[in-house]
């Protein structure tokens, strides 16, 4: 062992000797004596690369041993931090805990509880593994100064996560979340934290209200539709079942492997309905039984994915489609109030709500934004999340936005058509708004600087055979938008493509729209291929500019 590795094993071992955690603290003994026979000292020295860090997702990582993994000591710090600064800005109440069925989250939730109550707060946890907007609601519900959800969302299984949510129901946004993390950097040794009791346990109750609250959504009209629904090994599936039989719909076929949570996730290589491979099951079930429609939400059903039928089998709605449809119900049923969408969203939700004479605003990327707009009727974000009832739920809700597709589905389905036939007549009306994503997953996270600064120093003149007409990059801020790490590329034909990097995965993402008019007289298949084209060309540009 050579001695510039003491220091390393010194704060590995002090770590050890305060972690409650007899797992962590057996795995990080093992790794010590792994480095201390001479083994190779990189993971060991990730796990103490700093602290995970705070930010406006809460905290999202690894689970393991060290500052750098999500853990207990980690967890109970962010607890405390979190309460002094609840305490500092004078909203002392009850605090709601949420968690999903992750590895560890029914733990950290308890260990939050015992924090916040050690602190002077009042600690409620929800009665077992619940989806997200269950916690967004019952914050509101209950008149909770916050909410935390432990939960990693749509993340793979190793990992789990901390999100914060303060009392009007939103997500944190600056400067609460430098506020809370600089408690959190305060906080002594875990030893000398307060803990409380385990905090009080609540019923059902607020769970049924929930329910109800969301299958009250759906007005009386056809119901007849032949379902298959996956909640992806996560906690979302009693919950749709139940407020899918509330509203009137039958039981939907489930994939059976995929029915129960399981902190695993087995069937999938990565929890998340976008990702290539999630929807096979429930696709391969949908042909053999020839239903109408599939839907899905990913691990803590805060996002819905869904699947239609079509000439070459089934194929995934884009969550621009699927919020073009659940906006042009709810504007042609004459819902008031601002609609919004974030600025990696299709620019068609603009085009709708001003044919409608409805505001329309654009976000940062994230809920914490866009739950946070005044007079907020509708917003969606393309990552799969929409929130169609903020004065309950000001967050994305995958279980109300489930249920709406479903009631527009069956609507479609009673008058002859579809919902590949909705789509038809908003790109009648607006264009065909086609949109695509390309990114690049890195194990070097200075390859997305490197990637952004290529970018800046190098800027395309053209994409995909389009003249760039303007650049805006988001780091300098507007007068409409905070500053944010992303460059926004404006094309000719209305086509644009945004470059930034993930919020909550090493990856530069890159967002693509192209907008192509359509002859009544061919359909929207033709403007549909000829859209893939135009998108294939840009992907392919923006990837050799940004060196991706």
């Amino acid at each position: 062992m050579t001695s510039d590795l003491s220091p390393l094993l010194d704060r590995a071992r002090a770590w050890a000797a305060e972690d409650p955690d007899d797992v962590t603290r057996a795995e990080l003994a093992r790794v010590v004596d792994e480095v201390e026979a001479g083994g190779d000292p990189t993971d060991l020295a990730d796990r103490f690369d700093g602290t995970l860090e705070f930010g406006t997702a809460g905290l999202r990582g690894a689970l393991g041993a060290g500052p750098n993994r999500m853990n207990r000591v980690v967890v109970m710090r962010a607890a405390a931090g979190l309460a002094a600064y609840l305490r500092e800005q004078g909203t002392v109440g009850p605090v709601v805990i949420g968690y999903d069925a992750r590895h560890n989250s029914d733990v950290f939730a308890r260990d939050t509880a015992e924090v916040m109550n050690g602190a002077g707060m009042t600690a409620w946890l929800l009665p077992r593994p619940l989806p997200t907007p269950i916690l967004a609601f019952a914050i509101r519900e209950l008149g909770c100064v916050a909410g935390v959800m432990v939960t990693a969302s749509h993340n793979p299984p190793q990992d789990n996560g901390y999100k914060v949510y303060l009392g009007d129901g939103s997500q944190i946004v600056p400067p609460a979340d430098t506020g809370i993390a600089g408690h959190i950097a305060a906080v002594g040794p875990v030893a000398d934290i307060p803990r409380g009791r385990a905090g009080k346990v609540l019923t059902e109750d607020v769970v049924d209200r929930y329910l109800d609250t969301v299958a009250g959504l759906a007005v009386d009209g056809p119901r007849d539709l032949d379902l298959v629904y996956t909640p992806l090994h996560g906690v979302g599936g009693t919950s749709v079942v139940q407020v899918l039989e509330t509203a009137g719909f039958a039981q939907p076929r489930i994939v059976a492997q995929q029915e129960e949570p399981d902190a695993d996730f087995p069937t999938v290589a990565f929890p998340n309905p976008e990702e290539p491979g999630a929807m096979d099951l429930a696709m391969e079930l949908a042909a053999r039984h020839g239903v109408d429609l599939v839907v899905a939400n990913d691990p803590d059903a805060d996002r819905c994915a869904a699947a239609v039928p079509g000439l070459q089998g089934w194929r995934m709605l884009r969550g621009d489609e699927v919020g073009a449809l659940l906006a042009h119900h709810l504007l042609t049923s004459g819902k008031q109030g601002t609609y919004a969408t974030s600025i990696v969203s299709s620019s068609l939700l603009g085009k709708m709500a001003a044919a409608a004479g409805q505001p329309y605003v654009e976000t940062l990327t994230g809920f914490k934004w866009i739950g946070r707009v005044d007079g907020l009727a509708f917003g969606y974000e393309e990552a799969l999340g929409y929130c169609v009832d903020p004065e309950h739920v000001r967050d994305k809700d995958g279980i109300s936005a489930l249920l709406l597709l479903c009631e527009i589905a069956a609507h479609a389905k009673a008058a002859g058509r579809s919902l590949t036939d909705v789509l038809e007549d908003i790109a009648l009306e607006h264009g065909l708004h086609a949109t695509d994503q390309v990114s690049a997953r890195v194990e070097d996270l200075t390859e997305i600087g490197a990637a952004m600064t290529r970018l800046r120093t190098t800027p395309p003149t053209t994409l995909g055979g389009l003249a760039v007409l303007g650049v805006d990059d988001l780091a300098q801020g507007s007068a409409a938008l905070p500053p944010t790490e992303g460059l926004r590329y404006t094309l000719a034909e209305g086509a644009r493509v945004i470059v930034r990097p993930s919020g909550t995965e090493p990856k530069i993402k890159c967002y693509l729209e192209v907008v192509v008019p359509v002859d009544p007289a061919d359909g929207a298949e033709a403007a549909r291929i000829s859209a893939a084209g135009r998108l294939d060309a840009l992907g392919n540009d923006i990837r050799a500019a940004a060196g991706i």
